[in-house]
């Protein structure tokens, strides 16, 4: 195959994927609005807040990345922690505080006119529950599409996960003011099972058993590209299933939805921006830089919307502006990774 026809086969999925994207949430809209009996029927699989359908979605894309894990390169991870230490610092220490005051300027002074004031303060509080909660699963999807590296990425993820359960209550408490917020274990624990732990074994016995009976070569020369458009697939099967779920919602509040986005992507914006300039001025490679951003800059939103529902209310703003961080991630994600690909020359000197 010519590079040109190569280029072409490619620009279906990867050039207009935006438009995919866009086509799959109007899609789960859809489904939400003339084929209720879909969502009812798959929301009965539905544990602790987390969806099985939607998480064997995510599977779909997590497994392709983590096939490419070279298992020993996970101690060798633990060994260089320079990208580790700029993830979690921006993760812990400054992202909830930024979503705090962006939210609060926006809410309460920008939309002032246009918000209510206890509403604001809702939304406020949903927008603080998503930055107090790094991502876990989509971010596997984000490294995979800026060639991030597997190993890095799967211990960044783990560290938050732990930290999730010290970190996230104390600092929704402060900047919010009430003492009654939890973090609901079985969402967290079932969440962390069903999106790291069983894909990771699973990709573990299928690489093993495919290196020993076909080789290294093979693997790395046929059986994984078999794999390469799954991601893809994965990612837009998931969000039609999210916004089958959600569009309801969305339909019935497009003026909030479009003022709740505003904080939520500027907010998203300036975390990028802090995570790939600091990975630049610590001289990290570009595949540790650019998963270290992504992870920044995206969200938990099931523990999010769990928390939400739990401590304020399914019909309350602060789970409408949870929803709105589903709706907006997705697209912002996209531009950020096309960003960081267009920018991956800044990091050809710097090695790890």
């Amino acid at each position: 195959m010519s590079e040109t026809s190569n280029k072409s086969g490619m620009s279906l999925w990867e050039r207009y994927l935006t438009v995919w994207v866009a086509l799959g949430m109007l899609v789960g809209v859809g489904i939400g609005q003339f084929f209720p009996t879909v969502p009812d029927f798959l929301s009965r699989f539905e544990y602790y807040s987390v969806s099985v359908p939607t998480a064997i979605l995510i599977w779909l894309m997590i497994f392709p990345m983590m096939l490419k894990i070279d298992f020993t390169s996970i101690v060798d991870a633990t060994k260089k922690p320079k990208g580790l230490i700029l993830t979690t610092t921006v993760n812990w220490l400054i992202k909830p505080f930024t979503m705090f005051f962006i939210a609060s300027f926006f809410f309460l002074i920008v939309f002032k006119g246009l918000i209510e004031t206890t509403l604001a303060r809702e939304y406020i509080a949903g927008a603080v529950l998503l930055g107090a909660a790094p991502c876990t699963a989509m971010v596997f999807v984000w490294s995979h599409l800026t060639n991030g590296d597997p190993a890095y990425t799967l211990v960044q993820v783990s560290i938050n996960d732990i930290i999730i359960l010290f970190l996230f209550t104390p600092i929704v408490a402060l900047l919010l003011g009430i003492g009654n917020v939890s973090v609901p274990m079985g969402t967290l624990i079932l969440s962390t099972v069903l999106f790291i732990v069983v894909p990771l074994v699973l990709s573990f016995l299928v690489r093993k058993l495919i290196v020993q009976s076909k080789g290294m070569d093979y693997f790395e020369n046929t059986f994984i590209k078999k794999f390469d458009k799954i991601t893809i697939a994965g990612l837009l099967l998931t969000l039609v299933m999210i916004f089958s779920f959600q569009g309801e919602r969305i339909l019935a509040n497009p003026l909030h939805i479009l003022l709740i986005a505003v904080p939520l992507i500027i907010q998203t914006f300036f975390i990028f921006i802090i995570s790939y300039t600091g990975a630049k001025a610590c001289k990290l490679p570009y595949s540790i830089a650019a998963p270290a951003a992504m992870i920044g800059a995206s969200n938990f939103f099931e523990l999010s919307v769990a928390v939400s529902i739990s401590v304020f209310g399914l019909n309350s703003g602060a789970t409408l502006a949870t929803v709105v961080g589903v709706l907006v991630e997705v697209p912002v994600m996209l531009t950020l990774v096309k960003i960081a690909n267009k920018t991956k020359h800044w990091f050809k000197d710097y090695s790890y």
